[in-house]
């Protein structure tokens, strides 16, 4: 038995405190990770909060995770003890259903989250199927990368999903969390980019990381002079905006795409909205593990990262507050290490 050292909320609503649980025998397709660094997520606080109405306490929140290799099930080859790896949003997938044998492994329908139903990784330890362990590739640095494996990949996957090319007119809806970080993929994919933000302090932040122009949402006037120029949008807010606007700034073929987890309606005025100029609406969650690991060659190869601020693993309640009150730039990563 291996004994985690982790912080979980006993119950919905409450702060964490110190826990502690056993792992039983590992699995022959399974991997034991030591967490050196974990992000804290808005999903996290989601889950905390029960706010999908699916958490399950004690809760040990914590998907963003870095660390090293602990021990490996008998069937694993591909990993090796000590190896700088990284485990995100799922766990595990079946490995044999219509999706996950087509490659789409994060569209399994019996994929588990590492964080519902399990604990994550506020945690000294964490246990995933090794189908969803990534190896850290060099040149990208464990203290910043947790964020790539929840944030990073959820706005890295709809650039492949989309097939959006360099010559494409891209813009990125939010410059949080999420979009700081789409905008440095869509630059270095060679797109010209427009960051849409209701923060004007973020202007100049946001041109350094990639935007081409920035855009003022919380003016009504200010999408009415773009109509017809985007190939695509990409929203990554929580909050309902006014969607038709962002579909009149799409070109023939646009699609307006969400990642943020919108809980009210999303949708358009009309369906000739959609239907004059061929537009269209979707979303997409995380992405596969092979899409995982081409974001992380992606980043190495052009120098992209996170931008994060640390807590130490025992300052989890103060980082949550931080996370709570809207303050990071732009992700906070707790480091675990002993």
């Amino acid at each position: 038995m291996t004994t985690v050292n982790a912080y979980a909320a006993i119950k919905e609503g409450q702060p964490l405190e110190p826990f502690t649980y056993e792992l039983g025998d590992i699995g022959a397709h399974e991997v034991d990770v030591d967490i050196d660094y974990c992000g804290i997520c808005h999903s996290d606080l989601s889950l905390l909060d029960n706010e999908w109405q699916n958490a399950k306490y004690p809760l040990v929140p914590g998907h963003e995770i870095v660390g090293k290799v602990r021990a490996l099930g008998a069937n694993v080859s591909h990993l090796k003890v000590g190896q700088t790896v990284g485990v995100g949003w799922y766990s595990s997938s079946c490995m044999h259903c219509q999706q996950c044998m087509g490659g789409d492994h994060n569209l399994c329908n019996k994929a588990q989250a590492i964080i519902v139903g399990r604990h994550g990784g506020f945690a000294d330890k964490v246990r995933a199927s090794a189908e969803w362990v990534s190896p850290l590739p060099e040149g990208v640095s464990p203290e910043s990368a947790g964020p790539l494996f929840c944030g990073g990949i959820t706005v890295f996957n709809p650039i492949v999903q989309l097939d959006i090319k360099p010559t494409d007119r891209v813009g990125v809806i939010g410059i949080g969390g999420l979009g700081h970080m789409a905008l440095q993929f869509l630059n270095a994919w060679g797109c010209h980019v427009t960051a849409f933000t209701s923060s004007e302090s973020k202007t100049e932040e946001a041109k350094a990381m990639g935007a081409h122009e920035v855009v003022a949402s919380s003016d009504p006037k200010a999408l009415k002079p773009l109509a017809g120029k985007f190939d695509a949008i990409i929203s990554t807010v929580n909050v309902p905006l006014n969607w038709d606007s962002y579909v009149m700034a799409l070109a023939p073929k646009g699609r307006l795409h969400t990642v943020g987890a919108v809980l009210e309606s999303f949708g358009v005025s009309n369906g000739f909205m959609l239907i004059g100029g061929q537009k269209s609406v979707s979303g997409s969650p995380l992405g596969s593990p092979a899409t995982v690991h081409s974001m992380l060659e992606f980043c190495a190869r052009h120098d992209i990262a996170p931008k994060v601020e640390s807590f130490k693993l025992s300052e989890v309640n103060k980082a949550i507050d931080h996370l709570r009150n809207g303050s990071p730039r732009y992700r906070i990563v707790l480091d675990c290490r002993a």
